[in-house]
């Protein structure tokens, strides 16, 4: 065989939808047959979804998985394309991250994940053995390798494909989005290309789960790296591509070349369809949030209409006596512009209740910070009743740079069922607002133009729990603190490091100290889309009990 043609399918799988995965599988393996496939490559462990975590553990989830690919290769005997996809495997008693071929009625040949990632958000180590270092699968006459995602990140694997007769490469992956991320796969896949000397095709799923998002973007690089093939990230699609010999040498023909987002666009894109994703697969009717008139408010309601429909948003205001004017008409402005459902509920009853319940309680000491949360909590608890009487989701609209230093209240603004912009600082938060403003989603199910108002963007940010309060108080600048918190967030900078950038030396030791103190905060947080290098929760894993304190 001299020419093969190969169909990609970056698909968005949903974990433990066994059937559901299947069914996607034929449906786009039908799609493929008209378009004249011979073989249709999906992405990894696309039959029981990615990660499944401790699913992997369960026999009876492995039985399932096992049933439902020994019944996609029988159908493999019709004619049409063969399959490459993901799946659990268990084998003498191990457990494998494996991919299959189905062909000609049958399971040709299965492969296993050599390198498993035990970093960062995977912990494969935990639920796969590792399999032996492959050999490349025999398709038809062709020899082709499969390395499995994280079997490309080395040399190693892919350097034995080659040397035992693989002569190219597809490889089934499951790469989480992040800020830049696309570079890093790319530069990992030239690398291995350029060794190699063959051609690679990447394929990677869309969609969300849980707290990862994954934006797709698959590509097929040839031997001397230049990209053959793009697809589009944030969506699904099955592409054909067409592979063609001379002499030992194969090659992909140039195919379409989509663009991707980078930068704003993209976090943007993640953090709805992170979202979208979080309500429909776990069949949630709508969302309910609280329109403060603040910026990061204003920013989730407009992720949530872009998500799911303005029909499928309910905005609450929910003011007190601290509340502004402007507040008030900045929400009201927000909530036309975005065409939600929307409501005001004053607090001032229930938080004038609990005052009085707790008077005696507190009889002679100054009021303070226990007083100020009973708004949040009260707000909190009004919220999660309008989720529980309609069965619409609690969005959760607070920012890494509060959820970093405590700037948060537990039962409070802190409740919720999600969080778009858990990992965004606020810094990020003002800058898509800004991008929104100014664009709008391909997919996007919200209006065009300016649906943030200006003066949201522009006013001095305030939780307005007490007269004159602005974030500022208690904070440094945002432009100072999130610098400060990407230092120890992201790199784990030393501090004398962080004061060299020209930060003040005490405002670095204060910030070490309130990040330490919140980890208690963030264990019980609400999930949230993964945008930076880590993110708080399946990235970075911190002792709540910690007396450690770095010295200046």
């Amino acid at each position: 065989m001299d020419r093969i043609r190969i169909a990609l399918a970056q698909l968005n799988p949903v974990v433990g939808d066994i059937a559901g995965n299947g069914a996607r599988a034929r449906e786009a393996r039908a799609v493929a047959a008209d378009q004249g496939a011979d073989l249709i490559l999906f992405t990894e462990l696309f039959i029981c979804g990615y990660p499944p975590e401790d699913l992997v553990l369960k026999p009876a989830f492995r039985a399932a998985v096992r049933a439902e690919i020994e019944a996609l290769a029988k159908e493999t005997g019709d004619g049409g394309p063969a399959i490459l996809i993901g799946a659990v495997w268990e084998d003498d008693g191990k457990v494998y991250n494996a991919v299959a071929l189905l062909d000609a009625g049958e399971i040709s040949t299965v492969r296993y994940k050599n390198d498993l990632p035990n970093y960062d958000v995977f912990d494969e180590k935990r639920v796969f053995s590792a399999g032996p270092l492959p050999g490349p699968v025999n398709f038809r006459g062709v020899r082709i390798g499969v390395p499995i995602c994280e079997d490309i990140w080395g040399e190693e694997v892919c350097e034995c494909l080659v040397e035992t007769g693989a002569e190219f490469l597809l490889v089934p992956n499951g790469s989480p989005y992040s800020s830049g991320k696309m570079d890093v796969r790319t530069n990992q896949a030239a690398a291995r290309a350029t060794e190699t000397g063959v051609p690679l095709a990447y394929v990677n799923q869309v969609g969300g789960q849980d707290e990862l998002v994954f934006d797709g973007a698959s590509f097929v690089l040839n031997g001397d790296s230049s990209l053959a093939v793009q697809l589009p990230a944030w969506e699904e699609s099955v592409v054909l591509t067409e592979w063609v010999r001379d002499g030992e040498i194969w090659r992909c023909e140039p195919g379409d070349l989509a663009s991707v987002e980078e930068g704003d666009a993209a976090n943007y894109a993640a953090c709805v369809l992170g979202l979208r994703d979080y309500v429909n697969k776990n069949s949630f009717p709508g969302v309910v949030l609280g329109l403060s008139g603040g910026i990061d408010s204003a920013v989730c309601a407009a992720m949530s209409v872009d998500a799911l429909g303005p029909d499928k948003v309910h905005c609450v205001m929910l003011p007190y006596a601290y509340t502004s004017n402007e507040s008030l008409s900045d929400a009201a402005e927000c909530a036309e512009a975005l065409g939600v459902r929307y409501e005001i509920v004053p607090i001032h009853k229930p938080v004038d209740g609990f005052n009085e319940s707790l008077e005696p309680l507190f009889d002679g000491l100054p009021a303070g910070t226990a007083e100020e949360n009973l708004q949040s909590r009260a707000r909190g608890t009004i919220l999660m009743a309008v989720s529980n009487k309609f069965g619409s989701m609690l969005v959760t609209t607070g920012n890494k740079s509060e959820m970093s230093v405590g700037y948060a209240t537990l039962y409070g603004d802190m409740n919720g069922g999600f969080n778009p912009i858990k990992d965004l600082y606020k810094s990020d938060v003002y800058a898509l607002a800004r991008w929104r403003n100014a664009h709008a989603l391909s997919d996007g199910l919200g209006p065009e133009g300016i649906v943030i108002p200006e003066n949201i963007i522009t006013k001095a940010p305030t939780a307005e729990l007490k007269p004159g309060q602005t974030d500022q108080d208690s904070l440094p600048p945002y432009d100072a603190l999130d610098d400060i918190l990407e230092c120890l967030v992201e790199q784990e900078m030393p501090l004398a490091d962080i004061v060299a950038r020209g930060h003040d030396k005490k405002t670095v030791s204060d910030i070490q100290r309130l990040l330490y103190l919140a980890e208690y905060k963030r264990r019980q947080s609400p999930p949230g889309v993964k945008i930076t290098h880590k993110n708080f929760g399946r990235d970075r894993r911190y002792p709540i009990t910690n007396r450690f304190r770095e010295k200046l």
